[in-house]
């Protein structure tokens, strides 16, 4: 795991060596244990190093190969690299230290960017061909790894993070509007946008190639590969489904124990991350695990379930696992605004302090965190948002309906009102066209509620997933951690994809005949957090962790901020947000104060929208663009 960086003068001009300098420094956090740099006319490419596999100095990046033509930089893990590495040495390649990274280098030698799709694990790589003059950058199939893309000014840059690019003293910082009305209303950027204009974050699942033969080189980008989640026929039993899941799933895990170094893991008191402990410790005995809990003192309603230590701390004794845990009150999430919104770079989904402040312990102890994300995702964790759209005449319709309901911060008619100064540069711009563009051109048919259903849970793989990963990655990378999510393992993702609905999900038929027939109260209770999603995964991982666990209503990392924001931090939020903000340059004064005093007085929970306000208010204050 490391930090990725690359600067080409695409007018010719030679490079400079204290650029480059600048943009691997500005990734420091990412890979304390050494750095690197390539320089060859125009092009120049860098690297940290995180050592985790090959801890000698054959591990060293940017990597070239022997005859000096191809450069990598490369960060990520892939857990097959000793099957790739057997197949290319059949084939004559010679190989010189024990890293993953030479790996990845003699099959992109090989086989160029049908490489990617022999590859099992996480990355994000720049190759540069120097004889052909084309560089190749890519990130892995689900998005695990980021890789920041810039053409600006006859400048052509990339990066692990936004920093890189931004280390350039010549770079022009301006707002993209357009990334700042995303994220008002998905709290997330589903496109390829950043809120900075000239920045671009690079699509999962993609390579794109760089040709600095042509007369005006542009980053031509090709999708090879996408979630494809479909109903298996002919199908096989419910045990079958257990047997097969179980089997992938330790071995997801026991793959991803690879390492040179310590691995611990994540326990957050809930059924993904205690199944991933489960196995993984019944190999490592003693491993030390993590959690972050949170003082409730001050708490209500469903908050006063949010701290999950006790659970934890069961799983641990049962585990026997060295357990570490850190609990948080208000005035540590006050405390990590600044630091959280320097690593983060922009804010995308939810409220991610907690996870900043668990890396920030995982990160003492070891170098290698294993987290459960993915679950929720792969094995349909949110019933009650699937279940709003099951049954309808057209796909059309029902991106009208999931479009409604993911609007997640505010709706358009707030929307337009909260950024009436910047009204004139967003006028034509939909967001309802952004969330069509998430799914396929042709979604293929739709005739029963299971395929709307796989419709969701295509999407929530694609934008919501991919946010977690992102913000998972750059809050794990500032305390130099590399975070490993065993269920994004290929073949765990490719089974997953082919379960039946009908056993990710419980009373799917029950919720299709209420939606067509029925409202009120008896519906409604689908809509609410229940335990009827992840059936099956319930199931196989019953063997590994309580039936207490596995049987739990879903329950998301969550802090009590509701609370904190109109009880003990109710002076915070009014500091940062009152006087003269600059979040006042873009969004309407008055109606920020209408959001604020309605969550003050309990009229409503906007907790996620009083977030992002904070969130947009430090980063507008730190990185400081024009608008």
């Amino acid at each position: 795991m490391c930090g990725i960086a690359g600067v080409i003068n695409l007018n010719g001009d030679s490079i400079s060596p204290v650029l480059l300098q600048a943009m691997t420094d500005s990734l420091a956090h990412r890979g304390p244990d050494g750095e690197g740099h390539w320089i060859k006319e125009n092009v120049g490419i860098g690297h940290r190093r995180l050592a985790i596999i090959d801890l000698s100095p054959l591990g060293h990046q940017p990597m070239v190969s022997a005859d000096s033509r191809y450069v990598l930089t490369f960060n990520g893990m892939i857990y097959n690299h000793r099957e790739v590495r057997a197949e290319l040495e059949a084939r004559g390649h010679h190989f010189r230290g024990s890293s993953d990274t030479e790996a990845v280098l003699n099959a992109l030698i090989e086989w160029g960017p049908d490489a990617l799709l022999r590859f099992n694990g996480m990355f994000a790589l720049g190759f540069y061909d120097s004889l052909e003059r084309k560089l190749i950058l890519a990130r892995d199939r689900y998005g695990i790894k980021p890789l920041y893309v810039s053409h600006q000014g006859g400048v052509f840059a990339f990066g692990s993070e936004q920093k890189a690019i931004l280390a350039r003293s010549n770079f022009s910082r301006r707002l993209d509007t357009s990334g700042l009305m995303e994220y008002l209303t998905f709290q997330n950027i589903l496109s390829q946008r950043t809120l900075l204009e000239d920045i671009e974050l690079m699509p999962a699942g993609n390579y794109g190639v760089l040709d600095l033969r042509a007369t005006s080189p542009r980053l031509k980008l090709t999708q090879y590969w996408d979630f494809h989640f479909r109903e298996e026929s002919p199908e096989a039993s419910h045990d079958e489904y257990v047997e097969e899941l179980d089997r992938l799933f330790s071995q997801a895990v026991n793959r991803q124990l690879l390492s040179d170094v310590e691995v611990g893991s994540y326990l957050s008191g809930g059924m993904d991350s205690g199944s991933i402990t489960a196995v993984a410790a019944s190999s490592f005995p003693g491993m030390k695990t993590f959690t972050c809990g949170f003082d409730l003192s001050s708490a209500s309603g469903m908050e006063l379930a949010f701290d999950e230590r006790a659970m934890a701390e069961a799983m641990s004794a049962a585990f026997k696992t060295e357990q570490w845990e850190v609990v948080l009150k208000s005035g540590d999430m006050e405390r990590s605004l600044p630091s959280l919104t320097h690593h983060l770079e922009e804010p995308r989904v939810g409220q991610s302090y907690p996870n900043f402040y668990a890396a920030q312990l995982a990160g003492k102890f070891v170098k290698v965190v294993l987290s459960g994300a993915g679950g929720d995702e792969l094995f349909g964790g949110y019933p009650w948002r699937y279940y709003r759209a099951t049954n309808h005449r057209n796909f059309e319709e029902y991106i009208d309906a999931y479009y409604d309901y993911w609007q997640r911060l505010t709706s358009p008619d707030e929307l337009r009102g909260l950024t009436a100064p910047i009204h004139a540069e967003v006028a034509g711009f939909s967001t309802r066209d952004i969330f069509r563009g998430v799914y396929p051109a042709d979604p293929g048919p739709l005739e029963r509620p299971e395929d709307y259903i796989n419709q969701s849970l295509y999407f929530e793989a694609k934008t919501f997933l991919h946010g977690l990963l992102v913000v998972e990655d750059k809050l794990s990378m500032a305390y130099g951690l590399e975070s490993r999510v065993p269920f994004l393992d290929n073949d765990l993702v490719d089974f997953a994809m082919r379960v039946p609905v009908k056993y990710k999900l419980n009373n799917l038929a029950e919720v299709a005949r209420l939606n067509e027939n029925e409202s009120g109260a008896k519906k409604d209770r689908f809509f609410e957090r229940t335990k009827d999603g992840k059936q099956i995964l319930r199931d196989a991982m019953s063997r590994h962790i309580p039936e207490s666990v596995t049987s739990r209503t879903k329950q998301g990392f969550s802090s009590p901020d509701a609370s904190w924001f109109k009880g003990e931090s109710i002076d915070f939020v009014r500091r940062q947000l009152g006087g003269s903000s600059p979040l006042y340059d873009v969004l309407d004064r008055d109606s920020v104060t209408t959001v604020l005093e309605s969550h003050f007085s309990g009229t409503e929970n906007r907790r996620l929208l009083v977030w992002g306000l904070l969130s947009l208010h430090e980063w507008l204050s730190q990185v400081q663009p024009s608008v």
